[in-house]
């Protein structure tokens, strides 16, 4: 308690009904989450299996455990839930699974596999546009994150478009079921639907969670804070952190307004302010008070630091976006020589992923380390999917969700009705998809040539295990590949045939690594009755570890979105691309969304600590032509003051010489 200020001390120490804590960028919160689950463990005698701390990652939820168990010594803290709203989710269903009417091992389809299934429902209402696809798949997870039923949808329909996504809404519902499946939505969707219908399942998950704290609250939605609403029920044991300023998710269903909705649900709440910043300069935290005074608030706050008042916060006006990336490429190495700093402690934010493009090459030019941040996991590309999917149904048939993603990958011309209705044969028999799909009870009920497909296929995956178990297992999977022509398959929806050969690369790349794995094991003298399932094992195990790498240290620039820098912080930023239509972005002034835009700044804005620049381009290519830009409306929001601004008309000859001769002095003082 002595490493915390007055007001974290309150928050801790606060257990007597509902509270807010009202965190500021940089505020300390994490420590207050995690010092307050010690609080209720040790003075409050409250043991840790009654106590839920819920976040929105995994690293996060990670992180957070690992704090606790510093704090809480021995076997204390055991039996402590500290995990991801949907990993809450999960574990609810798996736990009622009887009462929701699933078998044991039913599937999660993620978002690949559940717009795989809506393709493939689509493709009977004559709808195939990908762009179709995509805006039916966001619609769904909008009705689902909004608690709204796939007949609710249809009743609420306005267009003939809106009911065709109703009905396809339905029969999606329809095929997860007789799946016995579950996708993302649904994890929060069915425990929040479980819990109001089923008192007494509430009544006991209410004896096991006795007190619950929930971080980043202001980004959660609908069916989210529902859930938290239910769990807490009328006892007020509850702890939200958040930031009301920091919400830029509304894109997946984020409100907001659900700190709002605390107040009323919740009429002896107490609100703590955490204003004290420990990460950045007072000139940073002024100007970022000053652009976010601009929006509403239900809850006033304004940060503050005892960090000294720091350097001008820089805008510079380029001439197109070459030069600004070039300013910015130069600058990052001319400082990192001049100063001795590491490239590390540099980080370049951007609104969209498109901007990284000429970021790098110029990175790339001037020999300079750098890492994306975000970019997807070798293991999360389609292509290393659907093999993975494979190999795993190979090792274990009766794997439904691998079954599911493969039996039309490439296309057999098994359609949804019959993968429903063997769905629903293999759940009353309790019974696995592809065992399901070999027994006389199921054949008899399909016509003679959808029946010769289905056991065509069947006899065709027996075969290929039956190899890969074999004496030359690496052998066997290439022809497995080879076989369903999935290279044909690649080329046929890939955008390009250099698309499509790149992704038979990583195939290839999945293959020899299968291979160096088996390899390494037989060397090692490892052996395994299981060898094929021990290397598709260490195959996951190793994505894992690339994971974990991505979070690495090493001495690298960091380029990420805004979006993506959300909780980070860097001694010194530039954030790009300060123009009309491009932050704020080009859809969200169509929308008339600029608030969360403007904290979206804000959050880019306070992940500075010691030193800030912002740029944008006089000139910039949008849609193959290039057009002159208007500077970004938050720029005129932000305390003149503050600011430095180059490149707007007014030039210093004598200031730009002034830096010359200090820059070429430090790189000289190097020499001596």
């Amino acid at each position: 308690m002595t490493q915390l200020n007055p007001r974290q001390k309150e928050a801790v120490l606060y257990v007597d009904g509902p509270c807010l804590v009202l965190a500021g960028a940089g505020s300390g919160k994490t420590s207050v989450i995690t010092r307050k689950i010690a609080y209720l463990i040790r003075d409050c005698e409250l043991p840790a299996r009654h106590i839920a701390a819920l976040t929105f990652t995994n690293k996060a939820a990670r992180e957070m455990k690992e704090r606790v168990s510093s704090l809480v010594k021995g076997s204390a803290s055991k039996g402590l839930t500290v995990s991801t709203f949907h990993n809450l989710g999960l574990n609810v269903i798996r736990r009622e699974s009887k009462i929701l009417g699933f078998k044991p091992g039913f599937s999660i389809f993620d978002a690949d596999d559940a717009r795989a299934l809506l393709k493939e429902l689509m493709l009977k209402e004559g709808e195939l546009d990908n762009d179709h696809i995509d805006l039916v798949q966001n619609q769904i997870s909008r009705w689902k994150n909004d608690l709204i039923t796939g007949e609710q949808a249809l009743a609420i329909a306005q267009s003939p478009a809106e009911r065709t996504i109703a009905r396809i809404y339905q029969r999606y519902n329809q095929a997860l079921k007789a799946y016995n499946a579950v996708d993302f939505d649904d994890l929060i969707l069915i425990p929040v639907n479980l819990f109001a219908s089923n008192p007494e399942v509430l009544a006991r998950w209410q004896r096991k969670i006795r007190y619950l704290l929930v971080d980043e609250y202001q980004d959660t939605n609908s069916s989210q804070y529902l859930l938290v609403r239910l769990l807490v029920g009328d006892r007020g044991a509850l702890t939200v952190v958040g930031d009301d300023d920091q919400s830029i998710y509304a894109w997946r269903g984020a409100r907001p307004e659900n700190m709002s909705l605390l107040k009323q649900d919740f009429p002896t709440l107490k609100v703590i302010k955490l204003e004290q910043n420990y990460r950045s300069t007072s000139r940073i935290l002024r100007v970022a008070n000053h652009l976010i005074a601009h929006n509403p608030h239900e809850f006033d706050k304004a940060l503050w630091s005892e960090m000294g008042l720091g350097d001008s916060i820089r805008v510079i006006r380029c001439n197109n976006e070459d030069a600004e990336a070039e300013r910015v490429a130069t600058e990052i190495l001319t400082d990192r020589i001049r100063f001795q700093r590491q490239f590390r402690d540099y980080a370049i934010l951007y609104r969209g992923n498109h901007q990284a493009r000429l970021l790098e090459i110029k990175l790339q030019h001037h020999q300079v380390p750098y890492r994306i941040s975000g970019g997807s996991s070798f293991f999360a590309k389609t292509e290393i999917k659907d093999i993975m999917a494979y190999l795993r149904l190979v090792v274990n048939p009766d794997d439904d969700n691998a079954f599911l993603r493969i039996i039309n990958t490439p296309r057999r011309q098994i359609g949804t009705s019959i993968l429903e209705t063997l769905g629903n044969y293999a759940g009353e028999r309790h019974i696995s998809l592809y065992a399901a799909s070999q027994e006389i009870g199921f054949i008899s009920q399909l016509t003679d040539k959808n029946s010769e497909r289905l056991q065509r296929f069947t006899h065709w995956l027996k075969q290929v295990t039956d190899r890969c178990h074999g004496e030359h297992p690496i052998t066997a999977v290439r022809e497995m590949i080879e076989d369903i022509d999935y290279e044909g398959w690649l080329h046929q929806n890939a955008a390009s045939s250099k698309a499509a050969e790149k992704r038979m690369e990583n195939v290839l790349y999945l293959v020899e690594s299968l291979q160096k794995t088996l390899e390494r094991a037989e060397e090692n003298d490892d052996a395994s009755e299981t060898p094929m399932k021990d290397a598709i094992a260490k195959l996951v195990l190793r994505d894992l570890m690339e994971r974990q790498e991505e979070e690495d240290d090493s001495d690298q620039v960091q380029l990420m979105t805004l979006h993506a820098s959300k909780g980070l912080e860097f001694p010194y930023v530039y954030m790009v691309g300060l123009e009309e239509e491009l932050l704020p972005h080009r859809n969200s002034i169509e929308d008339n969304n600029i608030e969360e835009e403007r904290r979206l700044t804000y959050v880019g804005i306070t992940r500075a600590r010691k030193n800030l620049t912002m740029t944008l381009a006089g000139k910039r290519k949008q849609y193959g032509e290039i057009s002159e830009t208007t500077p970004s409306r938050f720029l005129d929001e932000l305390p003149a003051e503050d600011i430095e601004r180059e490149g707007f008309g007014q030039s210093s000859p004598e200031k730009n010489i002034a830096k010359g001769e200090e820059t070429l002095s430090s790189l000289l003082n190097l020499f001596d």
